[in-house]
This record gives structure tokens, sequence and C-alpha cells, in this order.
């Protein structure tokens, strides 16, 4: 069985950096998509950031130029650096998968992890 836990969120001031893990155990093999998403309060879950098998990194506009992800296939542990955290930026964080896919252009993230909280006061 294949788990996703996530780490490393917090309750931070505008302005701060925080770095999200997600570490992934089990049967996982290599080399598939994978990515971060966010849920605020009342608001749809937002795709921010996917990383193809081969290490290409794509984001959304809004936090393109403030995140980085990137994956250490070695301590199967997927990274989400955020730089110039901004209010908006409050959300659920979670890390999720297709193990199916190396692109993720098409990908169906079949594996979730639980999230972890990430707020950022004004």
């Amino acid at each position: 069985q294949v788990t996703l836990v996530e780490s490393g969120g917090g309750s931070v001031q505008a302005g701060g950096s925080l770095r999200l893990a997600c570490v992934v155990s089990g049967d996982t093999g290599r080399g598939y998509c994978m990515g971060w998403f966010r849920q605020a309060p009342g608001k749809e879950r937002e795709r921010v950031a996917t990383i193809n098998g081969d290490g290409s990194p794509s984001y959304t506009d809004s936090v393109k130029d403030r995140f980085a992800i990137s994956k250490d296939n070695m301590k199967n542990t997927l990274t989400l650096r955020i730089n110039g955290l901004k209010p908006e930026d409050t959300a659920m964080y979670y890390c999720a998968a297709d193990m199916s896919r190396a692109t993720c252009s098409d990908a169906q993230f079949t594996n979730w992890g639980h999230g972890t909280q990430v707020t950022v006061s004004s």
C-alpha cells in the first residue's frame, strides 16, 4: 500500500518562507508524476505545482515566481519551497501522485496525503 505523508506547514508572517515535504512509502517505483495542491476554506482545490517523472516542473501562474517543487528519488520525498508567503497562500496543502504516468499533463492523481496546514498572517 502506498502512503503519502506531508509535513512542514505552520503559521508564518507574510514575507516568510516554508519548506513542505511529502514522504512517499510503499511499492512506488520511479519516474512518476507528483504534485502539490492546496485548498482554502470555502474554495475549490487548486493545483499549484507538479513535477514530471523526468524532474521537469510546472506551476500555476499565481505562484511560479515564489514556489519551487523538487523530488528526491533516493529519499522518495517531494518538496515544495515557498518564499514570499502571502495571506492568500493560507490553505491546506496536499501532495498527490499518479504512479501510472510519467508526465502530469493527463494525470489522475489517485494517491493523496492528508495535508499540512499553512497559515499566513499579515
